[in-house]
């Protein structure tokens, strides 16, 4: 199996205690995973574009523990966010902690306390779960690192993407890189589905500096979670064709990287949104993530880029806010197009702007 590379060996450290820090950006898919297998494996290839502005500051204390605590199977820990402690927030990083402990069996030896803060709020529809997991697993790793000090930097990273994924599936893709593909795919060479890979194709620059308008539609808690929703993909009428097209969708994007043709990028994007959606009205039972002011938004979208020949399209995650894409040159007119037509559908005309970044960083 390719995660046995993954399992460091449980040495007794001499470290006594430390803290390190990392910040890990948001991601959007542009090839969505929906669907997964047994221990986070995802069901299909997925692709997506790092943010830079949109991420998660973590700082993980660390203080070794006494051998009568080491024994235990649980790891003693508590979370700070934004200042506060947060109980609600600890069941997920148990989880978290409990899957990685096979492959970061060191960890039993400390105690941890988590602090962490978002550079966008916390209810602001953006998923935080991506640079939240991802910034975790990074500190991880660096405790990994100060312990086994000889580890090279492609697997330190390649590591990190991997607990990442344990933690929450897209925050293996918000690790390294400005675009990543996470799941086996068959044109693209050492993609995988335990780890994401920066994408390794040529890529125009037009790409590089892509812009996201993240329009907040509906800052609420989705009325069923990502988790149920990859669920209800087991038995789904529809899936098998569901995963044969976002494979399909990924082969053609690749010479719309390397080409620069955006109207070939547009159209893949829009229909990988749709469908993403139109899984969950689709499943059973069925549910309704976008709100009436979502398909407002998307008939704007439509209208502007009828009208005027900008090359703007839409994307949506799982839930009602739409992430407004388009070229870096097109920013001074989108941004008029938001402030002027945009807000009256957002909540409390709440909006971000955001664009493709590089990925994580050390702090």
């Amino acid at each position: 199996m390719p995660d046995k590379e993954f399992v460091a060996a449980n040495i007794n450290t001499a470290v006594e205690n430390g803290s390190v820090s990392w910040e890990a950006p948001s991601n959007i898919a542009l090839v969505k995973y929906w669907g997964k297998k047994e221990n986070q494996i995802p069901a299909n290839p997925s692709l997506s574009f790092t943010l830079k502005n949109c991420k998660t500051t973590t700082k993980l204390n660390y203080v070794k523990v006494s051998e009568d605590h080491q024994n235990s199977e649980e790891i003693n820990f508590e979370v700070v966010f934004e200042g506060v402690k947060k109980e609600s927030f600890k069941p997920k990083i148990a989880s978290f902690f409990k899957r990685i402990l096979p492959y970061c069996a060191y960890l039993k030896q400390f105690s941890f306390e988590v602090v962490s803060e978002n550079s966008f709020p916390h209810s602001s529809g953006i998923a935080s779960s991506a640079s939240g997991m991802s910034a975790l697993a990074l500190c991880v790793m660096s405790l990994e690192k100060s312990l086994f000090p000889e580890m090279s930097e492609d697997f330190f990273y390649k590591k990190a993407s991997f607990l990442a994924r344990l933690g929450s599936g897209s925050a293996g893709r918000s690790v390294k890189g400005s675009m990543v593909v996470w799941g086996e795919h068959k044109d693209i060479l050492l993609s995988s589905d335990y780890y994401g890979i920066e994408y390794p194709l040529k890529t125009d620059a037009v790409f590089k500096d892509y812009q996201d308008t993240v329009l907040l539609v509906d800052k609420g808690i989705k009325q069923v979670s990502s988790t149920v929703g990859h669920d209800l993909m087991h038995g789904h009428p529809f899936a098998e064709a569901r995963f044969k097209q976002a494979n399909d969708h990924l082969s053609e994007l690749i010479p719309a990287f390397e080409k620069g043709d955006i109207q070939s990028f547009i159209k893949i994007v829009e229909s990988e949104a749709l469908s993403l959606h139109s899984m969950m009205m689709s499943s059973d039972p069925y549910f309704l993530l976008m709100k009436p002011n979502t398909l407002a938004l998307i008939h704007k979208i439509w209208e502007k880029r009828e009208e005027s020949g900008i090359p703007v399209c839409f994307t949506l995650d799982a839930g009602a806010n739409v992430h407004m894409l388009y070229p870096a040159e097109y920013k001074k007119e989108i941004l008029e197009f938001v402030k002027n037509e945009l807000v009256v559908y957002c909540e409390n005309g709440h909006y971000i702007c955001d664009e493709v970044g590089e990925g994580s960083k050390m702090l």
